[in-house]
C-alpha cells in the first residue's frame, strides 16, 4: 500500500471511531498525515514530501502504523503522545504525558512579534505555567537576545521543558524554575506570557476523552477556572518592568473572566488563523486598576 493511500484509509476509520481533534488538528484528515508524517520521519513541507507520500510502505512501517492507529482509537490518546512529538510556532517540540500538548493561539503573536501589542525587543521573557516550555522557547528563538525563564509548579513538567531546550540549543539563556507561581520569583519581565490551568472542575467531567491523558494539574483551576488566571493577573504588577506587558490565555473562560473583571476594560485579541481567550495587559494598566484587582 503506497502511503498516501494508507493516510486515506486511516483518515476514514479516525471518522468512524468519532474521535475528537484538538491536539494540533481538528479533522480526521490532518490527524492521519500527523501521525503517519511524524512515525515515518516524513517533512511536512509540501516540496520534500512529494516522493515520500508516493512510495510503497514497508512491511515494518505498517505493522508499527497499525499499532499506533489503534492506540489513537482505542485509547483515545493523543498523536502527540504516541509519535512523541508535537509542533508549535513551526518548531518541533518533545511532547508526553508530563505537560499538556501545545496548541495555543499564543503561536500565532510569537510568529508576529507581537505586532500591535509593541514594537521593541523584550529583553527578559517570564513563561508563566510554562509546562513543556514551548512557548517560552519559541520566543526565545524569535528574539535570539532574550532571556527567558520557564516557570512551572510541576518538576516532571520542568523536566521534559529542559529537554526541550537543549534540542532547540537555548540551554544558555532559558532557564526552568520549579515556583508555585510568582513565589520563587524575583526580578522584572519586559513580558510575561501565561497559558495557565483555567478549566474548572465541573468542566473537567464534560471533557472529551483525549484530554483526559493530559495533566489534570494543567488544565483544572478552583474557583470556576479561574483561581490561577486571576492569581497570575493580580501579581504581575510586582514583576513587569515599567513597559512590561502581560498577555494571558482562559480559552472558554474569557466571558466569565471579564464579568469578574467588568469594571476593567481588557484587550481581548483576535486570531487570523483561530483562537480566542487571550488578553493583553499592560503594567500601566495594572497599576491604574491596582485598587480593583
Amino acid at each position: 500500500m503506497r502511503v498516501v493511500d494508507y493516510i486515506q484509509q486511516v483518515a476514514k476509520r479516525f471518522d468512524s471511531a468519532r474521535l475528537h481533534f484538538g491536539h494540533g488538528t481538528d479533522n480526521s484528515l490532518d490527524e492521519a498525515v500527523y501521525l503517519v508524517y511524524c512515525t515515518l520521519k516524513i517533512s511536512f513541507s509540501h516540496h520534500d514530501n512529494e516522493k515520500s507520500v508516493d512510495r510503497e510502505l514497508t512491511t515494518t512501517e505498517k505493522r508499527v502504523l497499525d499499532a499506533r492507529v489503534r492506540r489513537r482509537i482505542d485509547e483515545r490518546l493523543p498523536v502527540a503522545y504516541i509519535v512523541g512529538e508535537a509542533w508549535f510556532c513551526g518548531f518541533a517540540f518533545h511532547a508526553d504525558p508530563r505537560a499538556l500538548i501545545p496548541r495555543s493561539p499564543i503561536a500565532e503573536l510569537i510568529e508576529n512579534r507581537f505586532s500591535g501589542l509593541f514594537d521593541w525587543e523584550p529583553a527578559h521573557i517570564l513563561d508563566m505555567c510554562a509546562g513543556g516550555g514551548c512557548i517560552g522557547i519559541a520566543c526565545a528563538l524569535t528574539y535570539p537576545e532574550a532571556r527567558v525563564d520557564l516557570v512551572d509548579i510541576s518538576e516532571a513538567s520542568l523536566e521534559l521543558a529542559r529537554l526541550n531546550c537543549e534540542r532547540h540549543g537555548v540551554l544558555g539563556r532559558v532557564h526552568t524554575m520549579h515556583s508555585d507561581l510568582y513565589s520563587g520569583l524575583d526580578g522584572r519581565y519586559d513580558l510575561i506570557i501565561a497559558n495557565p490551568p483555567y478549566v474548572s472542575q465541573q468542566k473537567m467531567q464534560e471533557l472529551p476523552l483525549e484530554y483526559r491523558h493530559e495533566p489534570r494539574l494543567g488544565l483544572e483551576s478552583e474557583d470556576k477556572g479561574l483561581a490561577l488566571p486571576l492569581a497570575i493577573i493580580r501579581g504581575a504588577r510586582k514583576f513587569l518592568s515599567n513597559k512590561g506587558v502581560l498577555i494571558l490565555e482562559v480559552g472558554n473562560n474569557a466571558e466569565a473572566l471579564q464579568h469578574r473583571l467588568k469594571d476593567i476594560p481588557l484587550l481581548w485579541l483576535e486570531f487570523e488563523h483561530g483562537g480566542h481567550g487571550v488578553l493583553a495587559i499592560t503594567s500601566g494598566e495594572l497599576e491604574q486598576f491596582s485598587n480593583i484587582f
